[in-house]
Order: C-alpha cells, then structure tokens, then sequence
C-alpha cells in the first residue's frame, strides 16, 4: 500500500484478511494524519440518509461509485467501526459520530488490528514512482530504496491540505505513464469576494445563519440550498458554501466569476418584508427597524450594508428587495491547499472493476485520487472506505487469478 490514509488502510486490511503479506508505506511520520486532524473538530464517519439519496451526493460520479458504495456502504461501515469497539451514534443532522466524537481512538485501535494481522507500516517513505525493473521507488529516511511487490495498491489522496500528505505529485508520475489524470481542482472550498475593509473588521469570522442561496450553474442549471455559511476575510466559506462549490467552481471557471443570490429572510414572503420595512421607524435607526420589524442584524445586517450601500439602506423597498434578493459575486474559489478535499483525479475509464489501472496490471488506485467529489457529511469518507476496500478485493482476485496468494514478495 502506498498511502496510510482511510483508503490505504481499508485496502491493507482487505489484502491481510485474505492472507497476503502487507506492507503499509507513506510519506508522513504517522498514519492518517488527515484523517486525525479533520476528525478533532468531532469524526464524521458516514451519514444516516436512505442509500439512494445518499449515492446522489456524488453528483456526476454518482454511477462510477454505486455498486463500489453499495459494497461497503454506510451502515457496513458503522459495523466495521463497531468491530473496532467503537459505538458510533445518529447526529440531529444526519451525520453518524464515533460515540466519544474523536478520530485517534478509531485509529489506534485500527492500526492494532493490522500489525497483529501482519501488516507492517513504514514511515517517511515518499513514493517517487517506479524503476526500470518496475519496482516501487522511495525517498526513504535510509537513502533511495526500491521494493519489488506482486501487487501495490495507490491511495495518495488528492491536493488539499499538502502539509498532511496529500499534495498531489503522483499527479505527473501517472500522466508519464499515459495515465489520463483529470486537473485536481478545490472542492468543499471558500471563495474570494474582495469585501470592503469595514466589512473585514467587523465581520471577518462571522456566521450569516438561517439563509437560502441559489445561482445558475455553468451548464444553466438552477442550484439552490438552504443553511449558513461563514464571513471570511476576503469571502465565503461554511457548510452551505462547501454543499455549492462543485457547482460555483465550475461557473467560475466557465463566465470568470459567479453570482450567488441570497435570501436573508427565507421565512418571509417578499410582500410581508416590504409590508415590515415600509413602516414608520420614527426616531430609531435603520438597523434597529431591521432587527426588530424582520430579525435582520449582525453579520447579515453588515453583509446588507455592504451590498446595497450608503444610499440604498435609507430605501426600505430596495432593502426589502435586496433581503430577499441579495446578490453576491464570487470570483474565484480559494487554493486548491486550503479546500477541504479535491476534485479531479484519475479517470474511472482508466480502471477496470476492480479499481485496476487497465494500462499498468497489477496497479490499483483508491481514495480521493479518484476522479470524484462529494460534499462534507461522511459522504467524503465513506467512499475513501469503499473504494480501499474496493481496491483491496481487486488486488486479492487479481493475484489469486496469476496463481495464488503470495508468500515470499510484498502485496
């Protein structure tokens, strides 16, 4: 296995279970260093949705991913996590938790159970790609080292978070090979705006709550959600900005810049918002009218200010307008090394199915390296699990079919 990450992991597992030899190799000091730093914020492991609505989250690649999801889908994967002795429970979101909410005790535990099963795990070794007798080269804390194997199985995840691992190098090496490798691209990303520098004082890391968004897609489709995103110093970022990206990243590249329209008072027609803003304020200020006549104050109060101007928030028909309607341009999506995971990656026509490189038998890829994306909510990790486990199966029938399981060599 060249990666230590969920795929990597799932796949070793897999290759151990079935009797091969296992060794684990990865370019950081420990395994599952992304997986440990996203779980500290509480671990996200799958999500409770039915299975079909559930396959949709991964929008185009939805096909590509079914029956490899439905293979190891997310109640097979609470069970996996229960047989590591770890309870896991149904968030109000959906989402399914580990019960104590935390990554490293899921990660010990599951690294007990591969070096007992035999798998040996070998740190600091960065993958280069291969030598002239087709041996894996690597960076190795000794000097070059090259390892023959029967079988290697890549999960070296896309292009987010570099720091952790994942900075997509093997990228070139595949595409040298004639690997057709997709552009890795940001995905459940923030995006640049160019706010004023009052709006960055004041509100730089504040919560816009309880808003719907929408904007048309690069292919003329009407996307819309409902939820709260985060003020950024130069933009947007958050759970409901994250569900978008896939669609505001492609609009973007295709028009150079994408609106997103916003309605601040989702629960309220626009007739009873202009009704409200239209009456007599008196001697109190517009934002106090705001606050108390339609709850509109904080970040999304500064956020109405900045768009409308000085001018249009002494107008209560055009704030009760742009309430309802408030548009936002986004220019570009935030670098692929902040973006919580990536998009592109290599082509599922370049994999057979058992997730083999047609053009390199013997090779096998899983994980993020993939060419898909979902968005946050366990959907990320749940097909990093599936397409290891996917991998790990495609590698034990690949092997067994060239006469068995090997005894003396490295899977």
């Amino acid at each position: 296995m060249v990666g230590a990450g969920p795929a990597g992991l799932m796949a070793a597992e897999t290759l151990a279970a079935g009797g091969c030899r296992v060794d684990i190799y990865d370019a950081m000091p420990s395994a599952g260093r992304k997986f440990l730093l996203a779980g500290k914020g509480g671990m996200n492991i799958t999500h409770s949705e039915p299975l079909e609505r559930f396959l949709a989250r991964y929008g185009p690649r939805a096909g590509a991913l079914d029956a490899i999801v439905r293979g190891f889908g997310p109640q097979a994967l609470r069970d996996w996590v229960g047989g590591l002795g770890i309870g896991t429970f149904v968030g109000s979101s959906g989402r399914v938790f580990p019960t104590d909410m935390k990554a490293a005790p899921l990660m010990r535990a599951w690294l007990h159970r591969l070096r007992a099963a035999g798998a040996a795990l070998h740190m600091r070794h960065r993958w280069l790609g291969w030598d002239d007798a087709g041996g894996l080269r690597f960076d190795a804390p000794g000097g070059p080292l090259a390892v023959a194997a029967d079988a290697a199985v890549l999960a070296l995840g896309g292009g987010s978070w570099p720091r952790l691992g994942s900075d997509g190098a093997w990228a070139a090496v595949l595409g040298a090979r004639g690997v057709r490798v997709a552009p890795l691209a940001p995905s459940n990303c923030g995006f640049d705006v160019g706010w004023s520098e009052h709006l960055r004082q004041r509100c730089a890391g504040q919560p816009v709550r309880s808003v719907h968004a929408s904007f048309v897609g690069a292919d003329g489709r009407q996307w819309r959600r409902a939820g709260e995103f985060v003020l950024t110093d130069g933009g947007v970022e958050g759970t409901l900005i994250y569900a978008l990206s896939a669609g505001l990243r492609d609009a973007i590249a295709a028009h150079g810049q994408v609106t997103l329209w916003l309605d601040l008072a989702p629960g309220l027609g626009p007739e009873r918002v202009a009704a409200e803003l239209t009456r007599p304020r008196g001697t109190r200020s517009m934002s106090s009218h705001l606050r108390s006549r339609v709850r509109i104050d904080g970040a999304k109060a500064a956020l109405l200010r900045e768009v409308v101007g000085a001018q249009g928030w002494g107008d209560p028909l055009r704030l009760a307008a742009a309430i309802k309607r408030l548009p936002i341009v986004l220019r570009a999506p935030r670098p692929l090394a902040e973006a919580i995971s990536s998009a592109g990656g290599v082509d599922f026509a370049e994999l057979d199915d058992g997730l083999m490189l047609r053009r390199m038998p013997g090779v096998f890829c899983a994980g993020e390296m993939l060419d898909w994306e979902a968005p946050t909510g366990g959907y990320l990790l749940t097909a990093c699990f599936a397409t290891g486990r996917r991998a790990g199966a495609g590698a034990l029938a690949w092997l067994a079919a060239r006469g068995g399981k090997p005894e003396a060599e490295k899977a």
